[in-house]
């Protein structure tokens, strides 16, 4: 299209005539103009050409180019001209930066990151969003990038310690994410002392010229009070811990109680043995589970979730709360929920004895543990009991005094654990991998200081629940699948080829070998960690088959989980806490009233951001837990420097060991500039170091004995020394 030509009609104008009175230019229309066009347009000749005169469409198209430009679908450049981000060779994408300096372009549309030096770090912070350019490549092939164009901020305030040097203040984040600190002005300094916890507001975003500068806009207090480290990390990772008055308002619309109203048109089951199966200190349930022996052989299980989708209506307040939350946050001893409390501790909650209202899997699962067939439906029921993985790993082994008191339900008990039996047994069939790890528990004082830290033991009842959740999940993805419904699958993505050859690399150094070849099978891996389990350096070689798998993400595009092997997985099973499990929920729902994908309320697009999102928000809270937990653990080690104890490797870099604390489970360093002796060389395919000239080598699953050297609780780093007597 050349000149003043007249575009034709909007092809997409009914869709956009539903959601505006004032039908605008659809952004399919308006790129498919600019690319038929062949180089940017103005905004007076883009409204010329579409066409649009009314001054109403004219404002409307304003808007629309300002929301492309922040989508990075379209770039405006100095002249004021847009221009299609594809046709010029730009990669949108998010920064992801690094304690170090350096950082990375995550693209939005997928691929390989693009490495960004410490100097194109400078104009940016963790998270903006960005237009960038491969600018080279490095011996290794990796792409590095540069940044050409800002086009969202993400950042508008900061957490972190103010420090006065001199008259000089500045105030150094508390999430490791942003090694810039955020310079301050002495007349935006308020009443902050040297030492104190702030919260700052950006007056001035980062450039390739000059740093961050902040205005103290709250002091938190002392840096070392107690709970200190829970409320900096709240801020530092914006994590919504406060409830709009909307939010509020909704949720006390809620009677306490369901009535019975709500119930019409749903199944009862309220006669049936459902009952909760959760943690000591779990204060929502989402899940209540049920099963029983079929005459011919094979199990009829029930799985009722929390029937979060019915109070939480799209659209609500309640609902754009749950979705920029994404998820609830679990940090030691303080929760930030999804959901306010009355919904997820009260009416969503499938608590004991009382009615509630919930979506069900109701499943016939064979003798061999095969799901046959299955089906959804909105029930209502009441929960028999409120049970404990300790209770009923007992009453499952035996404890006579658990078994007379829970003997109304001893009998569904052993019937979820033969079913649990056969169901671990397919697990081993199709190829599901298992890693070992422990998981700990910090138990505090009075004082809210730490007073040791626990190993959190998973018992048969853990994995009974895991498993009846698994075949629920399985089905609502199959469900979602089969009637081509835009939703949410939780992918986990085949290891990566570079992955793979590492780890090929150390197995052969090792004697071991990975079946498969470049492109192995979830079976291919299980048959390695079988292999491996029985070696004395088993802790190594589980650790390398670790790292060379992927991290799972929410994604509309259906890639099976390679880790659990399954061809469609999703998550249905925790609406309460998880909001992609409620989204699932509105996709079933939908269906189950007889619509399809032409007139759900999400499309395609509307899912791939939303996945984006929930990735996100999923990450953001295991950073910020994360960050709690190392700082307590710093604190708590900074009263044991000078001690010593026996530790083992749990991983090995360049620079150092990294060792475990046996006993305590803290986790440290020993630099390599501390070992005595010898030059050290890090062999990446052995996964060690080793001495030059002695021979010494150190690797993964090593038991070492070590001194606390030096407690960094701002770095969050704990230095050991290894004890000459080693």
């Amino acid at each position: 299209m050349k000149g003043n030509k007249k575009k034709g009609k909007d092809p997409h104008a009914k869709r956009e005539a539903k959601k505006y009175d004032n039908p605008i230019a659809s952004r399919e229309f308006i790129s498919e103009f600019l690319a038929e066009r062949g180089s940017p347009v103005t905004y007076d000749k883009l409204a010329a050409g579409l066409p649009v005169t009314k001054e109403e469409e004219l404002e409307g198209l304003r808007r629309r180019l300002i929301a492309m430009v922040r989508d990075g679908q379209l770039m405006k450049n100095r002249r004021g001209a847009y221009a299609l981000v594809d046709k010029m060779s730009l990669i949108p994408g998010t920064i992801q930066a690094h304690k170090d300096g350096f950082g990375f372009l995550i693209p939005e549309a997928g691929g390989d990151d693009l490495y960004l030096s410490a100097k194109e770090m400078r104009r940016v912070i963790h998270g903006d969003r960005v237009l960038g350019r491969v600018i080279s490549k490095d011996r290794k092939g990796r792409l590095e990038g540069g940044i050409i164009e800002v086009i969202e901020r993400k950042t508008s305030e900061v957490v972190g310690r103010f420090c006065d040097e001199d008259g000089i203040c500045f105030v150094i984040p508390s999430n490791k994410n942003m090694p810039q600190d955020i310079l301050i002005p002495q007349d935006q300094r308020g009443k902050a002392e040297d030492g104190q916890m702030v919260q700052v507001k950006l007056i001035a975003q980062p450039d390739r010229r000059r740093q961050a500068v902040g205005q103290v806009i709250q002091i938190l207090g002392e840096h070392m009070a107690p709970g200190m480290e829970i409320d900096v990390a709240v801020l530092a990772y914006n994590i919504p811990h406060t409830w709009p008055t909307a939010v509020v308002q909704e949720a006390e619309k809620y009677a306490p109680e369901v009535p019975e109203q709500d119930c019409k048109g749903r199944k009862d089951l309220r006669d049936m043995a459902l009952l909760t199966i959760d943690g000591e200190d779990a204060r929502d349930f989402d899940d209540a589970v049920f099963c029983e022996p079929r005459k011919e052989g094979g199990w009829h299980l029930v799985v009722a979730i929390a029937d979060v989708s019915h109070y939480v209506q799209l659209g609500s307040a309640l609902d754009q709360e749950a979705q920029e939350r994404g998820t609830s946050v679990y940090f030691p001893e303080r929760v930030i929920p999804m959901l306010p409390e009355a919904l997820s501790n009260g009416l969503c909650s499938l608590n004991p004895h009382v009615d509630r209202l919930c979506m069900v899997c109701d499943m016939e699962i064979s003798a061999n543990g095969e799901i046959k067939s299955y089906q959804h439906y909105d029930a209502v029921m009441h929960s028999k009991a409120r049970m404990t993985y300790g209770k009923v790993h007992s009453i499952l082994h035996g404890d006579e005094a658990l078994r007379e008191e829970y003997k109304a339900v001893v009998p569904d008990l052993e019937n979820l654990y033969d079913l649990f039996k056969v169901f671990r047994q397919q697990r081993q069939i199709r190829g599901a991998l298992d890693f070992e790890s422990t998981e700990t528990r910090i138990v505090f004082g009075d004082d809210q200081k730490i007073e040791k830290i626990v190993p959190v033991v998973r018992n048969e009842a853990h994995m009974l629940i895991e498993e009846c959740m698994l075949a629920a999940n399985v089905c609502a993805a199959r469900f979602l699948h089969s009637n081509k419904l835009p939703g949410l699958y939780r992918v986990h993505d085949t290891p990566k080829e570079e992955r793979i050859q590492e780890l090929h690399d150390y197995l052969s150094l090792n004697g071991m070998q990975l079946t498969g070849g470049d492109t192995p099978q979830p079976s291919d891996f299980q048959k390695l960690l079988a292999e491996i389990h029985k070696l004395p350096d088993f802790e190594a070689a589980q650790t390398m088959v670790l790292r060379s798998m992927n991290q799972a993400v929410y994604s509309p595009d259906n890639k099976g989980h390679f880790g659990l092997a399954y061809k469609e997985y999703g998550h249905f099973t925790s609406p309460i806490r998880r909001y992609p499990d409620l989204l699932l929920h509105r996709a079933i729902r939908h269906s189950l009233k007889g619509g399809d994908a032409t007139n759900f309320d999400y499309n395609a697009d509307a899912m791939q951001k939303l996945g984006e999102h929930c990735s996100t928000t999923e990450r953001r809270a295991d950073e910020a837990t994360r960050d709690v937990v190392s700082w307590l653990k710093c604190e708590y080690m900074s009263h044991h420097v000078g001690e010593d104890y026996t530790g083992k490797v749990t991983g090995v870099m360049a620079f150092g060991l990294f060792v475990q604390l046996k006993e305590v489970y803290v986790e440290g360093l020993v630099h390599v500039t501390s070992l005595k002796g010898d030059y050290y060389r890090f062999e990446q395919a052995q996964q060690a170091l080793i001495g030059e000239r002695s021979g010494v080598c150190y690797k993964v699953g090593q038991e070492l004995m070590v001194r606390v050297a030096r407690v960094d609780i701002e770095q969050r780093k704990i230095d050991f020394m290894l004890l000459d007597d080693e």
